[in-house]
């Protein structure tokens, strides 16, 4: 038996395998009009790809659960009746093929309204067609990047709401897993970390103030998601700093107890990433780089872990389960390169993989 094809279940949801699909932007929503954040033809055609090639969880991009919330004018979002029903026919698809559909809900604060990777990524100002962003400080990104603005705790509050109107959307479109994206940079990893979080209210200074956004924010997303449905939660387990010696951030120490809080307030799965909040920080990447930071988390908390980073081969995503560094195995790029990389790897590892019948005689 293959322990990458067993299957695996948190709560009363059962996902057939632990080979599961990373959040990636693809920055090709519609920018404006009727269909602003609406998932379209291209978003449909790449996450059924996926379900077609045999993936057990299927997530989303980074979906805004506000305009202000999107990173580029391109995202996805769902603060609207249109965004979900699109949403749905996505969902369904991915069902029928028998993977779980997914959807990581995100705000970007500070790192908002940008363009596209391929087009240079850069800021885009308000009279280009973006907005002001956001954060837990007047705090830039980086060098050419617009100060965020300060977010009062009336607007903290209404993103908080925002989280919670995006999740009961998620649940209507289909959707059986509700991610919280607090890694990456993006607004919630910003509150945590003490490299951009320089607030002096209750969501600044300490570690108990510094992850109250993102303890408010997974206790409204469990509020009104059903209790036999897991909710995860994504994190950056460092920033880089200090193993840099390059000042103070956000640390695994911290990662780790923040896990026992979010274990505590309903978050089922924590899935394990690093860096984003600290821009031209050494990361020194490898294969499976990241994976020991989700295993610290499992072996310390108890909490179940996806494991991410530079996975790209059968026998070392097999290893990675098999051995208990975590319960499951994200893929980013690979499925970029490979939309069927989970029925070969059933291949190379002797395991059964589901095929479609239009397939069956390949």
């Amino acid at each position: 038996m293959s322990a990458l094809f067993e299957p695996y279940t948190l709560r009363s949801l059962t996902i057939p395998n632990r080979i599961w699909m990373a959040p990636m932007c693809q920055y090709s929503a519609a920018a404006n009009g009727p269909d602003t954040g609406a998932p379209n033809d291209w978003h449909f055609a790449h996450l059924a790809a996926r379900a077609v090639g045999g993936t057990g969880l299927v997530i989303t991009e980074a979906t805004a659960v506000s305009p202000e919330g999107r990173i580029s004018p391109a995202d996805l979002g769902l603060w609207n009746e249109r965004q979900q029903e699109a949403f749905g026919r996505i969902t369904r698809f991915l069902k029928q093929h028998g993977s779980v559909p997914g959807i990581q809900l995100a705000h970007s604060g500070r790192k908002a309204s940008t363009d596209a990777p391929w087009r240079g990524g850069a800021p885009i100002p308000p009279e280009r067609g973006g907005w002001q962003p956001y954060g837990p400080s007047a705090i830039p990104f980086t060098q050419g990047h617009p100060s965020p603005t300060e977010l009062t705790t009336d607007q903290i509050d209404e993103i908080v709401g925002q989280f919670a109107a995006a999740a009961r959307r998620a649940l209507a479109a289909g959707f059986e897993v509700a991610e919280i994206h607090g890694a990456h940079g993006y607004l919630i990893h910003e509150f945590l970390s003490p490299h951009s979080n320089h607030r002096a209210d209750a969501y600044g200074g300490g570690f108990e103030n510094r992850i109250r956004l993102a303890l408010r924010v997974v206790d409204a997303v469990r509020a009104v998601w059903p209790d036999e449905l897991p909710v995860f939660f994504r994190v950056s387990a460092t920033d880089w700093l200090e193993e840099n010696g390059e000042g103070e951030g956000w640390t695994a120490e911290e990662t780790v107890q923040l896990a026992k809080e979010l274990q505590a307030h309903g978050v089922d799965l924590l899935d394990v990433s690093t860096g984003g909040n600290a821009a031209k920080v050494h990361i020194p990447a490898a294969p499976g780089y990241q994976v020991p930071f989700a295993t610290r988390v499992r072996e310390q908390t108890g909490l179940p872990v996806g494991a991410v980073g530079l996975i790209t081969d059968p026998e070392q995503a097999e290893r990675i389960v098999a051995d208990g560094q975590a319960d499951a195995v994200l893929l980013g790029r690979e499925l970029l390169r490979n939309p069927y990389w989970a029925r070969q790897a059933a291949h190379a590892l002797g395991a059964q993989a589901r095929t479609p019948d239009q397939y069956a005689r390949a």
